[in-house]
């Protein structure tokens, strides 16, 4: 490769550098708008086992750091995640406010790394802005960005994002392979979810960058062995079923993907128009075969389209098996104890956006050209049309999901507010009427939280483990009244 070749600006702060403006007020956005969670407390949902009583985060004594780097923490294999709550010991002790201000700075980085990959591929600045402002700012990420132990998604996707930034060119140069396999390796020791950019590069290589079939498998053949292994350490740490919801363990694989096509579906509803959000959801798994039938239907129908298209434009194919490849870790083909979470969605809202917006931005441009450009030929404002049109409309979306966003904020404040909230959408879901009644008890109001979880043994369905944990704390709460 010739020397100026490899002095192309492919170095991620070359690219930032020639974006600033952008960046700057990506970044504003994200600190506006999760900026009020510095002073939210921790909640009582994982972030004992992660920070409060977590022996890991407190030393930098060589065992103990020999033991972050083996041990797992409430069933997830995640060093790097660890050791990220380790640093924010170090710095704020246990003062929440830290924790929270690290988790929003690694949101606002995603949402640069967004931007940047966005507009690369689409060479469109107002696509990627537009869609790295939405992937900010979106209901959905809320409980991404404000639950402490959600660091591990926010990490893992800024290696994601960074590996994808090196990795996704079509001629890719010793260097940029490097630090693409570091960066992965990050992604893998930050979550599991990494597991699947082997596979997300397979895609871009095979179907846009026209890699020989042979090729691009033998490129990812160590990635894939480094996911596997990976894969196989997570799983074996699944040793607990306690926590989320347990009514779909035991079903078939062709019972859980007929509910994975609904859900899906709703995945598609809650990023266009987004309702009350939950930390947990009760998703229906019986009787529900017209809705399996329809959503089967629309996406057989969409998986065509999208065939069709990809032969023409590959990375339209491209974004939409990316969108299913990420979502693919968290449908329960390797059973974990919730059907469906806001989080599952903080990276596939990426590839979905950036489809719409460019598919958007297309119409405008089909409709310039054939109805507005005659009518005004020979005028020069037809060039602003396009994006004037485009910023009104991508204004009012903003403006909606700020003002929801900003709503269910506050829900996250501290572990009260979030089961209080949570317990008026899924009262029917136990763990939920469980945590409230935990909640209570850490204030001292032993009475109330047994009330509660006497309410919920007769009201809610609570399976074996459920009821025994229920009745357990009853025994001891009473000892305290």
């Amino acid at each position: 490769m010739h020397q100026n070749q490899l002095q192309t600006p492919w170095k991620l702060r070359q690219a930032i550098k020639s974006q600033l403006v952008p960046i700057i007020s990506l970044v504003l956005v994200v600190l506006i708008t999760f900026g009020m969670a510095i002073s939210f407390d921790f909640v009582n949902w994982d972030d004992p086992w992660y920070v409060i009583h977590n022996p890991l985060v407190k030393s930098w004594h060589p065992d103990n750091l020999q033991k972050i780097t083996t041990q797992v923490v409430t069933r997830n294999y995640a060093p790097l995640t660890v050791f990220s709550f380790l640093l924010d010991h170090t710095l704020y002790g246990l003062w929440a406010g830290g924790y929270h201000l690290t988790n929003i700075l690694l949101h606002a980085v995603n949402a640069v790394l967004v931007f940047l990959l966005v507009t690369r591929f689409t060479k469109n600045r107002l696509i990627g802005w537009a869609t790295a402002a939405v992937f900010a700012i979106h209901p959905v990420q809320v409980e991404t960005v404000v639950w402490i132990s959600s660091r591990k998604g926010l990490l893992s996707a800024t290696f994601i994002l960074a590996s994808l930034w090196y990795w996704l060119r079509k001629d890719r140069t010793l260097e940029q392979n490097t630090s693409g396999f570091l960066c992965f390796i990050g992604a893998l020791l930050s979550k599991a979810l990494a597991v699947i950019v082997p596979a997300i590069v397979f895609c871009f290589d095979y179907g846009v960058a026209k890699v020989p079939f042979r090729e691009a498998v033998k490129r990812q053949i160590f990635p894939g062995c480094c996911a596997l292994i990976l894969l196989v350490i997570t799983m074996l740490a699944q040793t607990s079923e306690l926590g989320g919801v347990r009514n779909h363990f035991g079903m078939s694989k062709a019972e859980i993907l007929s509910i994975d096509t609904v859900i899906m579906s709703k995945y598609v509803q809650m990023l266009l128009w987004p309702d009350a959000r939950s930390v947990l959801y009760d998703p229906p798994t019986s009787e529900i075969g017209g809705k399996v039938v329809i959503s089967l239907f629309c996406w057989l129908t969409a998986t065509i389209l999208f065939i069709r298209m990809g032969k023409r434009q590959p990375l339209i194919l491209f974004a939409g098996c990316t969108f299913l490849l990420l979502l693919l870790p968290v449908l329960n083909l390797f059973p974990i104890t919730t059907l469906m979470n806001d989080r599952y969605l903080y990276l596939p809202c990426i590839p979905f956006f950036a489809l719409v917006f460019s598919a958007f931005v297309q119409i405008l441009e089909s409709i310039k050209q054939h109805l507005v450009v005659p009518m005004l030929r020979g005028k020069q404002c037809s060039g602003y049309l396009v994006p004037a049109v485009f910023g009104v409309i991508l204004l009012a979306l903003l403006s909606r999901y700020s003002l929801l966003t900003e709503r269910y904020l506050y829900v996250w404040k501290d572990g009260l507010s979030l089961w209080q909230y949570t317990s008026q959408q899924v009262p029917q879901l136990p763990v939920v009427q469980i945590q409230l009644a935990n909640s209570y008890h850490s204030q001292g109001e032993h009475a109330r939280a047994v009330k509660i979880i006497k309410q919920a043994i007769q009201n809610t369905s609570p399976d074996q483990l459920d009821r025994q944990r229920m009745q357990q704390k009853i025994e001891d709460w009473e000892r305290l009244k």
